[in-house]
């Protein structure tokens, strides 16, 4: 982190009330107290537990699947942050229960609320057959390398359908590898902090005009397969970077087969997963 203070330490930004989605998930327990500065009431949903509820924090359990639980859930937000949802590859089943009918639910129920801002956490898998050595944009078409990345490419379309037809702004963030630190050459180009993480968050909830805005998560790395310059309007400004892990990494790793699908592509070792039975 290169703040002098922890973003969300000082703020004058307030929410009355954000909704958390997969508040229990990896993600999630890292934003659940860095969104709390940010609003008076923080309200948590998954479908596991949450644990005990801090001061102005409310527990909301429900299923993604459960379109009248998902209606209930929304009543009286000002914004969702989604982070809610399958996270990996796996079967289709539970990818289209959570990720395919669970993000319709979710905007069906935002739309019947009146609530006019999302964050959609979308992910790289979403373009993971783009090549290494290829710098892409948010404009170009979809190349998915799983039927988890598929299920993140219906709900960037989904939204922008919503925005279309009834306003309801999308912040879709194409989330790169949002860890503690990076862990091997690849997740040196996709590496995401998780103080990047909140302000990414933050500028997607707050800028003033976002219509259906789609957007690279990754921080300040030098090398990069994504441009991000289309969604300047944001205002995020990253502030970590990759390359002081870089010289440990490739000192310690093997250099990589550059016939290897999992070095070639951006997806890495998504690209090989499966079958999907």
């Amino acid at each position: 982190m290169t703040d002098s203070l922890a973003p969300g330490s000082l703020t004058t930004i307030r929410f009355k009330r954000l909704l958390l989605t997969g508040a229990a998930g990896g993600l999630g327990r890292v934003l659940r107290p860095r969104l709390k500065p940010y609003c008076e009431w923080l309200r948590l949903s998954d479908r596991v537990d949450l644990g005990e509820a801090a001061a102005g924090e409310e527990l909301a359990p429900a299923e993604l699947g459960d379109r009248a639980a998902m209606l209930a859930l929304l009543d009286g937000v000002d914004a969702v942050v989604h982070l809610g949802g399958v996270s990996v590859e796996a079967a289709f089943d539970p990818i289209l229960q959570a990720n395919i009918a669970g993000v319709f639910n979710l905007y069906e129920a935002a739309r019947k609320q009146g609530v006019k801002r999302i964050v959609f956490a979308s992910s790289n898998h979403v373009t993971g057959f783009y090549r290494q050595d290829e710098v892409i944009d948010a404009s170009a078409p979809p190349r998915p390398d799983t039927l988890y990345g598929v299920s993140k490419a219906f709900g960037e379309n989904l939204s922008r359908m919503y925005y279309d037809r009834y306003g309801i702004q999308t912040v879709c963030l194409r989330i790169g590898s949002s860890l503690a630190e990076p862990y091997d050459r690849r997740t040196l180009a996709s590496w995401l902090s998780f103080d990047d993480l909140e302000r990414l968050i933050i500028a997607s909830l707050t800028a003033p005009l976002v219509s259906h805005s789609v957007i690279f998560g990754a921080s300040a790395n030098p090398a990069s397969w994504w441009d991000n310059s289309a969604a300047a309007h944001l205002g995020y400004q990253p502030q970590d970077s990759s390359e002081r892990f870089r010289a440990a990494l490739e000192a310690a790793q093997p250099w990589p087969d550059p016939a290897d699908p999992v070095t070639l592509y951006q997806g890495g070792a998504f690209v090989r997963l499966g079958p999907f039975d």
